[in-house]
């Protein structure tokens, strides 16, 4: 299995039943004289007609994040955020313990390229991870490329590596500050040196090599006006074959479609070279179709093997004429099916693997064996299958927790997997093929070892019951030794949406808020990807509600069983996430003592007005769709803010150049928030510099951030 960039387009956990009854609500917080002095941000009398309802937006003017006005607004909310931030008394402390808990070697699953292995490394507190080439597993590697020495801040990151497949060529990808835009490079792999090859402009798309190394596939958007590089709206995606030693104007264009600019493209080529696979995909929507062009037949033109956007498609390999799918078409948990190239008509379409009980994440191809990587509660479950679907075996993981890796060439004689949980900081292990009696489990290559006794931790998971009576799982981690009388600080996370799963994870700074006493909950809620496609399509659209009510069910749970208060509970998530935060926070004011929205979509009547935002449509609903305005209105955190209320205490986090959720979203909604507070709860705003969404934040910036967080949440959850 190649590295599959089929959701670049969507783009981007002992059981226990309970039952939310009727329940008296604790008492609200009284309303207090605020004390807390917040920058002056005007307003103006901007109103907007949605359908015949006119909504105001007083602070409109906010979204423009280069004008002076707001630079001097972000100046100042950020002195009084970090005058409030630096004299928490637990910060220093946590900022040096968090230091010491990332001081710790991380490495990523190695690939196989022309005899050579590349994997990247961390020798612990390095900003960006270093990309290292090896002939051997064991012998000492050297250094093919540094990031850290590509900018003075750690700000500009690694995002995305393609070597050649007879691995004398790397095609890599740069992210500067944080942005979504890429500009790609070429490196000889033998040399260390760069050739003058160049394409700027993509974004969302990796490349595709052809097995010769003369070229390479990728997708890219037109060159923005300047001032919009970061806001300006994302349409038009276009494919085109960049061939080594030319410029990127005589690069040949692919497929460009005019008629729908909200299409995307994503190439890979085939093991064998036979066929460029395209995953046409739109916006944030699962569904997709395939084109296909005969990369061995002079004049063939790009034709559409599957059409119709009715499932989704991710292309595992071939055999000959033969490609294969993973698909939920007629299963929503997913299964494998067989596409002839030479009769591709629907009748002729064959299931290899059927559908189960668990839900497929990833499918690879190795020789005549599938390795099929599942979800099973939101917990990784492998097992492999022959090429005609029959079961072969249960692969033998190390834990329960989750799997990432088995890419490869269907040919490769060898390959890699991570194994990860909430207390496994992270291990490697290498996958014999070419042993029959080896191939269904690891052997040990590199393990992470932390400073701090992991013992002392448990995990469990346990359910609740949402509103509607839907099980919703949730995972905690937290010291054993803790009682469970309702005192502890607890911080409950969770996304729910764009069929997004929350496996168990080890984070460095998470296992710092455990470690000093703190919970750490993360609920699997309705529009993840945990249970299949109907999962996310229950937290959808008209249907997005659901999520909400399974945030704050998971919420009830967490206090009526002991684990903590709502004057003691946190909540965090980001982007769609954070949009989730703030949701909650405006229904049930009085259920959380501290909140944390990051990176989140606030407005939700004008975000589809900025870069990528129009994709998250087949998710949200539109404030163009005359049936979805009151749908949206009824949950848009901004627009759910109400004067005379007391707020928990809220710390609000952006950055200045994310160019995915905007800025402004954050910035609009915190300066409602501070001009409707009425309690002495802090609500305050963090804005990062030189940062994006998150991808790519350098290990220091993170430190600082999580430092800031877990101080905040120690002063409020009192």
């Amino acid at each position: 299995m190649r590295i599959s960039f089929q959701r670049l387009g969507l783009q981007l956990i002992i059981l226990f039943a309970c039952s939310i009854g009727l329940r008296a609500d604790p008492p609200a917080r009284q309303p207090t004289e605020k004390t807390m002095q917040y920058p002056v941000a005007r307003t103006t009398k901007t109103v907007d007609t949605y359908h015949e309802r006119e909504v105001a937006d007083p602070y409109r003017w906010l979204e423009d994040t280069e004008s002076k006005e707001t630079q001097q607004w972000i100046e100042a909310e950020n002195k009084v955020t970090q005058r409030y931030l630096k004299g928490l008394p637990n910060r220093e402390a946590m900022r040096k313990r968090l230091e010491t808990l990332w001081n710790y070697e991380r490495y990523g699953i190695p690939s196989i390229h022309g005899g050579r292995y590349l994997y990247q490394h961390n020798d612990g507190l390095q900003n960006q991870s270093v990309l290292y080439l090896t002939s051997s597993l064991e012998s000492p590697a050297q250094v093919l490329l540094d990031p850290n020495k590509l900018s003075q801040d750690g700000t500009v990151a690694l995002a995305g590596r393609v070597p050649s497949d007879d691995g004398k060529l790397l095609a890599y990808g740069l992210a500067d500050g944080g942005s979504d835009w890429r500009t790609w490079k070429v490196r000889e792999i033998a040399t260390g040196k760069d050739l003058e090859d160049t394409v700027r402009w993509v974004k969302f798309s990796s490349v595709a090599w052809l097995p010769d190394s003369s070229g390479f596939y990728y997708s890219r958007y037109q060159e923005p006006t300047e001032g919009a590089e970061l806001t300006g709206t994302n349409e038009n995606q276009t494919m085109y074959f960049h061939r080594i030693g030319t410029r990127q104007q005589e690069d040949l264009l692919i497929i460009e479609r005019v008629d729908h600019p909200k299409w995307g493209f994503s190439p890979e080529v085939t093991d064998d070279g036979r066929y460029l696979v395209v995953n046409n995909w739109k916006g944030s929507e699962p569904q997709n179709q395939i084109m296909i062009l005969n990369l061995q037949s002079k004049g063939a033109v790009v034709s559409t093997l599957i059409e119709g956007f009715d499932a989704e498609y991710e292309f595992i390999g071939s055999r000959g004429a033969v490609l294969y799918f993973l698909t939920d078409h007629q299963a929503p948990k997913r299964r494998v099916i067989a596409i002839n190239v030479e009769q591709p008509e629907r009748q002729n379409w064959k299931q290899v693997i059927a559908e189960t009980d668990n839900v497929l994440q990833s499918v690879s191809l190795f020789g005549e064996t599938f390795y099929v990587n599942a979800l099973q509660d939101a917990r990784s479950y492998v097992t492999r299958y022959d090429l005609n679907g029959k079961l072969i075996d249960e692969f033998q993981l190390p834990g329960l927790g989750s799997v990432s890796g088995f890419y490869g060439k269907q040919d490769a004689k060898e390959t890699f997997f991570s194994f990860t949980n909430y207390v496994t900081p992270g291990a490697i292990y290498r996958v014999d093929l070419s042993n029959p009696e080896q191939a269904n489990q690891g052997t040990l290559w590199r393990r992470s070892e932390i400073d701090l006794n992991l013992d002392r931790f448990v995990t469990e998971q346990v359910f609740c019951t949402s509103k509607d009576g839907t099980k919703v799982p949730i995972i905690i981690t937290r010291r054993k030794d803790i009682e469970l009388d309702g005192s502890h600080q607890t911080l409950l996370y969770a996304y729910g949406g764009f069929n997004v799963s929350l496996t168990p994870s080890f984070s460095a700074g998470n296992a710092a808020w455990v470690d000093a006493g703190g919970i750490y909950a993360v609920a699997n809620l309705r529009g993840g990807g945990e249970y299949g496609r109907q999962w996310h399509e229950d937290g959808m659209r008209l249907k997005k509600q659901n999520v909400f009510n399974d945030f704050i069910a998971a919420a009830e749970f967490l206090i009526d069983q002991g684990y903590t208060s709502s004057n003691r509970l946190g909540i965090r998530g980001g982007s769609n996430g954070g949009l989730l935060v703030g949701a909650v926070m405006t229904q049930r004011p009085d259920l959380f003592g501290a909140c944390l929205p990051a990176v989140g979509v606030m407005d939700m009547l004008r975000y589809q007005k900025f870069t990528i935002g129009w994709a998250w449509v087949a998710e949200f609903g539109s404030s163009d769709e005359a049936d979805q305005i009151e749908n949206l209105l009824s949950y848009s955190p901004l627009h759910n803010i109400k004067k005379g209320t007391c707020y928990p205490a809220t710390l609000i986090t952006t950055a200045d150049r994310d160019d995915r959720v905007v800025p402004g979203h954050s910035f609009k909604f915190a300066a409602t928030l501070q001009a409707a507070q009425q309690c002495q709860n802090p609500t305050l705003i963090r804005i990062e510099t030189r940062a994006g969404h998150g991808a790519g934040t350098p290990i220091s910036k993170r430190i600082e951030e999580y430092a800031d967080l877990w101080a905040f949440l120690q002063e409020n959850l009192k």
